[in-house]
């Protein structure tokens, strides 16, 4: 696929066909967030792909879904085969802007947060990867006060933060709720030249 057309068909899929993801896929999507770029080369980024049913359904109770709870936003995620939690290591670039080629204090205040960034563009690397690949995706965040459960439920250590999660799977023809796109405009004033303007 043509990557002006994969960037026009990506959309957040909301509800997804009872068929399973290709392994050879989920490693395609997965390879690919690792190509994601990284201050300092810091590679700060690790990814739990849980593609297995009952770690699936894990991973919904412990982010704070109710089996017993419904509405049309979670019973259509809950249909997902696969989904890819995206994981910041703030620890890596503290460590690596220590190094003689970048020589900083470990403690020394950062402009931006980078390891949030590039662990952000990875998981937009895995949302285009899925629309290559024919698949739907959807980013979304994991509730603050659901983290520790999550930690606790997949054995994810203090240093890594999920910065939130992607559902995978192959699209419906009704991908479910559309979601506010559908209820806001693009907008068309984001891009300034030479200046910013109002």
């Amino acid at each position: 696929m043509e990557f002006q057309d994969v960037v026009r068909r990506r959309r957040m899929v909301r509800r997804y066909a009872d068929r399973p993801v290709d392994p050879e896929a989920l490693d395609r999507l997965l390879r690919n967030a690792t190509r994601g770029p990284s201050a300092g080369f810091s590679q700060g980024s690790e990814f739990l792909a849980l593609s297995e049913a009952d770690d699936v359904a894990l991973f919904w109770t412990a982010t704070g879904a109710d089996p017993a709870s419904h509405n049309e936003w979670l019973d259509g995620m809950r249909t997902a085969p696969v989904v890819i939690v995206p994981l910041a290591d703030e620890s890596a670039y503290r460590r690596r802007y220590t190094e003689p080629d970048k020589a900083r204090a470990e403690d020394a205040e950062w402009a931006v947060p980078y390891w949030f960034v590039d662990t952000g563009m990875a998981a937009l690397l895995i949302l285009q990867t899925a629309v290559d690949e024919g698949l739907g995706a959807c980013f979304f965040g994991i509730p603050l006060e659901h983290v520790e459960g999550f930690r606790a439920a997949f054995g994810v250590p203090p240093h890594l933060t999920p910065i939130g999660a992607v559902t995978v799977g192959h699209r419906l023809d009704d991908p479910g709720s559309p979601g506010s796109p559908a209820r806001r405009e693009r907008r068309a004033d984001a891009v300034h030249r030479g200046r910013y303007s109002t």
